[in-house]
């Protein structure tokens, strides 16, 4: 199994922290550094104030040489999707060919009311969400030399030179996520190289899985084509103190932890992760909330992430 680090620093980071993280994700062995595209925070004051999730993967991109990086999930109404084809395709050319795009249809009104952006109705959302999926994909796919149309309800390109290309073979791996029965297992079927599902039980991991392995079946694709991955929060502990500290520290309670995330002692969140992994997830992003706990990967990286290797 994979072990992938997920910050949030819309609830208080600065550009340097997010660094510090990255080269310690880098350092200690983890697989990639991930970051979520929000605008607003979810509590507390929030302070510095949000950081791009762009314009940060494209600092790190310069400033690691290993590690993965990508968005969980960017979302699709911040951007158009020709201008976020040539920003993902660039970062992607500056790390040398490390990032992987999670796209999402957005949710969270408030940080769209209070930034000035549109916020549609679900439907209109899933609609313009998948035909970004199709504009990005086909702008990539595009053989260069050649130009790139799409006539749809919400976005019309012509004579597109389809252009910057990223390094990555066959473009950039596109992570489609969510809980959705019929839309978002049809789209991650369609488009996605990985398919994520977000802060769920086991049991809706062996679900959700199951349906986009349907899907993938009815367009006539592999299943085995597409990863499978969960995101869960991360608090582990060397004993009962120093989870607790930690529980505290991002404002949790630690059985709820326990119950609902990669919690408790490093031999319980070994036993956890093992459960997903018997649910079909191959990698998992280990959502961590105290950017200032270096520890706290330390811990992992030494305790956890050599018994699922």
């Amino acid at each position: 199994m994979q072990l992938r680090i997920f910050t949030e620093p819309q609830m208080g980071a600065t550009y340097d922290d997010l660094l510090a993280v990255a080269r310690r994700t880098e350092e200690t062995g983890f697989d990639a550094f991930f970051r979520s595209d929000h605008y607003l925070t979810m509590g507390g004051d929030g302070l510095p104030g949000p950081t791009d999730a762009w314009v940060t993967l494209a600092g790190l991109a310069r400033e690691t040489s290993r590690i993965r990086l990508g968005t969980l999930m960017t979302a699709a109404t911040f951007r158009l999707p020709g201008p976020l084809a040539i920003s993902v395709a660039q970062v992607d050319q500056m790390s040398g060919g490390r990032v992987e795009l999670g796209i999402g249809s957005g949710w969270f009104a408030a940080e769209h009311s209070a930034y000035g952006i549109p916020f549609p109705e679900v439907g209109e959302r899933f609609d313009r969400y998948e035909e970004q999926l199709a504009v990005i994909s086909g702008l990539w796919g595009t053989p260069v030399g050649e130009t790139f149309d799409f006539t749809g309800e919400h976005y019309q390109l012509s004579g597109s030179p389809a252009l910057p290309k990223p390094v990555q073979p066959g473009g950039v791996p596109i992570l489609v996520g969510g809980s959705g029965k019929k839309r978002t297992p049809r789209l991650a079927a369609r488009y996605a190289a990985e398919f994520n599902v977000p802060f769920a039980s086991v049991e809706d991991n062996v679900r959700l899985f199951a349906g986009v392995r349907d899907a993938c079946a009815e367009v006539g694709r592999d299943p085995g084509e597409l990863v499978h991955s969960s995101a869960l929060v991360l608090c582990v502990g060397r004993d009962e103190s120093e989870l607790a500290r930690r529980a505290a520290a991002i404002g949790r309670d630690v059985a709820e932890l326990r119950a609902h995330g990669v919690a408790g002692t490093p031999a319980e969140a070994v036993d956890t992760l093992g459960r997903y992994a018997e649910a079909g997830a191959s990698r998992v992003y280990l959502q961590v909330l105290d950017l200032t706990d270096l520890d706290h990967l330390d811990l992992v990286a030494a305790e956890v992430a050599p018994q699922l290797a």
